[in-house]
C-alpha cells in the first residue's frame, strides 16, 4: 500500500487519503468526485446527488455526471428533470416542445394539447317572461350544459354554456297570488261543512227512529188486552128459573 494511502478511513471509504479524500468505497456505495475550490475529492454515498447517475461495475460504484440541461437523468441519456428554461420531453430537455404538444410551466414538460369538451344541451325551458309563465304571449326559453373537460393553454376554449330563443305562448291570465290556493281553501271547508250537516242528519233521524220504536214498546205494555167479542152466529141457551 502506498504510504498516503490509508485503510482506516471514515465516511464509507475503503482507501483514502489526506488529499484526495476517498480513493474507493466500500460495497453498495458510489465513489464521486466532489470539487472544491481547485481541488476535487473523492466522496462515497449511498446514491448520487442531483445532477449526476450511478452506474456499477464490478470493481466500483460511480456517480457519472448528467448532461447540461438535465437537474436530474437516470442514465446521461435520460433525463428525469430539466432545468429552468427547458421543457422536459421523453427523457430529452428541449427549449421548445414539438408540434402538436404545448410547454407545461407548472410540471416543465411537453404535453398534449387539450381540447375544451361540453355536455348535451339539456331540454328547453318553459317559455317565460320576467319570470313569469302567463300573462303574455312572447317570451323567452333557454337551454345549458356543462363543461366536462376545460381545456389546456393552447387548447380550443369552451363555447357558450346556454342559449335562449324567442317562444310564443297561449295568451292566458295570471292567477292572483293565493286566490287559488284561497278557493281551495274555501272549498274544503265548503264540503267538510256538508259532510257535518249529513252526519248530523243521519244521527238526528237514528235517533228519532230508536225513539218511535221505544214509545211503542211502552205503549204496547201498559195497554190492556182486548177480548174477543162473542160470534153473532152462535146462539145464547135461556136460563130457565122456575122450579
Amino acid at each position: 500500500v502506498h504510504p498516503n494511502v490509508s485503510q482506516g478511513c471514515q465516511g464509507g471509504c475503503a482507501t483514502c487519503s489526506d488529499y484526495n479524500g476517498c480513493l474507493s468505497c466500500k460495497p453498495r456505495l458510489f465513489f464521486v468526485l466532489e470539487r472544491i475550490g481547485m481541488k476535487q475529492i473523492g466522496v462515497c454515498l449511498s446514491s448520487c446527488p442531483s445532477g449526476y447517475y450511478g452506474t456499477r461495475y464490478p470493481d466500483i460504484n460511480k456517480c457519472a455526471k448528467c448532461k447540461a440541461d438535465c437537474d436530474t437523468c437516470f442514465t446521461r441519456n435520460f433525463c428525469t428533470k430539466c432545468k429552468s428554461g427547458f421543457y422536459l420531453y421523453s427523457g430529452k430537455c428541449l427549449e421548445k416542445c414539438p408540434d402538436g404538444l404545448e410547454a407545461n410551466n407548472h410540471t416543465m414538460e411537453c404535453t398534449s394539447i387539450v381540447h375544451c369538451e361540453t355536455s348535451e344541451w339539456s331540454p328547453w325551458s318553459p317559455c317565460t317572461k320576467k319570470g313569469k309563465t302567463c300573462g303574455f304571449k312572447r317570451g323567452n326559453e333557454v337551454r345549458v350544459r356543462e363543461i366536462v373537460q376545460h381545456p389546456s393553454a393552447r387548447g380550443n376554449p369552451c363555447p357558450a354554456t346556454s342559449e335562449s330563443r324567442k317562444c310564443v305562448v297561449q295568451r292566458k291570465r295570471c292567477q292572483k297570488e293565493g286566490k287559488g290556493k284561497k278557493n281551495r281553501e274555501e272549498k274544503r271547508k265548503k264540503s267538510n261543512k256538508d259532510e257535518s250537516k249529513e252526519t248530523r242528519q243521519e244521527s238526528k233521524g237514528r235517533a228519532a227512529r230508536r225513539q218511535n220504536r221505544e214509545q211503542r214498546e211502552n205503549n204496547n205494555k201498559t195497554q190492556p188486552k182486548k177480548r174477543k167479542a162473542p160470534n153473532k152466529d152462535q146462539s145464547v141457551a135461556p136460563v130457565d128459573t122456575a122450579h
